[in-house]
């Protein structure tokens, strides 16, 4: 039995999107002068290390339940020594801008500025790409940005990084994993994809073809979405696998496509084995969703954590060799 862990931000955004369920949706209009709220940050990146490029994924919510959305921010992190050895003045280690990243199904928005948004308009992160530590420890990042009819507006968030990836990360050899497919026997439909339990049916059967192991025997490019439909807290495994199948129907040649259920039951709360494979932490709990890109020799081209840009997943399944 293992617990599954989610980044905070995920858990944040799911829990505003449920007490806004039945709202009239806002308008995204900025509050009347004198009420303006104040605007927090959370890291909802997961696994950072060193060593490696990395993306630092944060997402911004104001106190009065709205989502800064769209546009462009800025991101300022600094190093402020290890979580039992604080520095006594942080060190700034790196400025970059940040781009929206919507939930798949989401509007991405037009324009350069942010704006705040009812969860029923809009879901999504702001991401820095190519980020590098140079040391383990706790960093702080600072979001600075120009937010439409509010102005400039600031918010920091803690997170921490660590020495090596706990996760399999790109550069290694990918885990030749037996996941559940179609053809796997003795096993309920529910623990190959739990989006069994909602609709009855296995709804992508087109992503429970391939395990992992024979796509790395054969040679074949994997694109592996960890996730789980029916289950996930943030709601939005759902869409990042709907994300899957959208690639895998415009690349069909380019590689397989494979989705990895994350409970072999959720009631007794038993983790699927390829799952716990690819996604246990030091500390025994699980994080996700999780989507890898494993080349046609075995080895992980990227992952993303959370949420991504499905262009960007598509453009690197391009530069694949043929």
């Amino acid at each position: 039995m293992r617990p599954l862990r989610f980044p905070a931000l995920l858990a944040t955004l799911a829990a505003i999107a449920v007490a806004c369920t039945g709202g009239s949706g806002g308008t995204g209009e900025p509050p009347s002068p004198g009420s303006s709220p104040s605007l927090a940050a959370q890291v909802a990146s997961a696994d950072l290390y060193t060593g490696a490029p990395q993306r630092l994924l944060v997402g911004l919510f104001a106190d009065d339940g709205r989502l800064l959305s769209y546009g462009t921010v800025r991101f300022r992190v600094a190093y402020t020594g290890p979580a039992d050895a604080p520095l006594e003045q942080p060190e700034l280690v790196a400025e970059a801008p940040a781009r929206y990243i919507p939930t798949p199904g989401t509007p991405a928005g037009e324009g350069q500025r942010p704006v705040l948004t009812q969860p029923s308009e809009a879901r999504g992160v702001y991401e820095a790409r190519d980020l590098r530590f140079d040391r383990p420890g706790i960093y702080v990042v600072q979001v600075d940005a120009d937010v439409t009819g509010l102005g400039p507006v600031s918010a920091q968030a803690a997170f921490s990084v660590a020495d090596r990836p706990a996760l399999p990360a790109p550069g290694d050899r990918a885990p030749r994993t037996e996941n559940l497919t179609l053809r796997s026997k003795g096993v309920p439909p529910a623990a190959i994809d739990s989006g069994y339990v909602v609709e009855g049916k296995i709804p992508d059967p087109e992503l429970h073809r391939w395990t992992i192991a024979r796509a790395i025997r054969e040679g074949r490019p994997a694109v592996v979405v960890f996730a789980t439909p029916a289950f996930c807290i943030s709601r939005f495994c759902g869409p990042v696998v709907s994300a899957v199948q959208d690639l895998a129907r415009r690349y069909p040649d380019r590689a397989v496509y494979i989705h990895v259920e994350i409970w072999e039951d959720y009631q007794e709360q038993v983790v699927n084995e390829a799952a716990a494979e690819w996604l246990t932490l030091p500390d025994g709990s699980l994080v996700e969703p999780w989507l890898y890109l494993i080349g046609p020799d075995g080895v992980i081209v990227d992952r993303w954590g959370s949420l991504w840009d499905p262009a960007e997943v598509a453009a690197e399944l391009e530069a694949l060799p043929s």
